[in-house]
């Protein structure tokens, strides 16, 4: 397993729609291993391929269990196939360091995909896990939480997030 750099705002990479995974090999089981090494030490709950500027539909989060274990989740070539109902989360990105935002989300979501061993699985996810799968599949699709936005939050969260950068930068 090796550390991965993450991808930060405004880089172009982060823009671009990942492609089907064609075979859940030891090559992609080597990423995905990378992707929960890389999430854990940033810390982070979840990661998306593009944002190691790996243009794969691969997904790894860890909401943890309910006694804190972890819980460590891959999904590739996830498609969500069912939402319901809405729900507000305050959500942060890696890939946009020192800021949060309030997006509205689908409260419970169905979604198919790949395990790491390349089997078909099918999971229903509520609260966090649901967000969390809307917002790395929003990165495979070449988006940021930032595009779900009004205009003038949008630019309020990007001022905000200059800052932090250039604050992060003189310390």
């Amino acid at each position: 397993m090796a550390l991965r750099e993450v991808l930060t705002w405004p880089d172009q990479r982060l823009l671009e729609v990942a492609a089907d995974v064609p075979l859940v090999d030891d090559a992609v089981r080597t990423l995905i291993d990378d992707m929960l090494e890389t999430m854990y030490a940033a810390p982070g709950v979840g990661l998306a391929a593009t944002q190691l500027g790996v243009p794969w539909r691969v997904v790894v989060m860890d909401c943890r269990d309910a006694e804190g274990e972890r819980s460590p989740l891959a999904l590739v070539n996830a498609r969500i196939v069912d939402r319901a109902g809405t729900v507000l989360w305050r959500e942060g990105c890696l890939s946009l360091p020192g800021v949060t935002a309030e997006i509205e989300r689908s409260e419970r979501v169905t979604v198919e995909y790949l395990d790491r061993d390349g089997e078909p699985q099918r999971l229903e996810a509520i609260n966090l896990l649901a967000v969390c799968i809307q917002h790395e599949l929003d990165h495979l699709d070449g988006h940021l939480y930032l595009d779900r936005l009004g205009l003038l939050e949008r630019k309020a969260t990007l001022l905000e997030y200059d800052d932090a950068r250039a604050e992060a930068v003189a310390s």
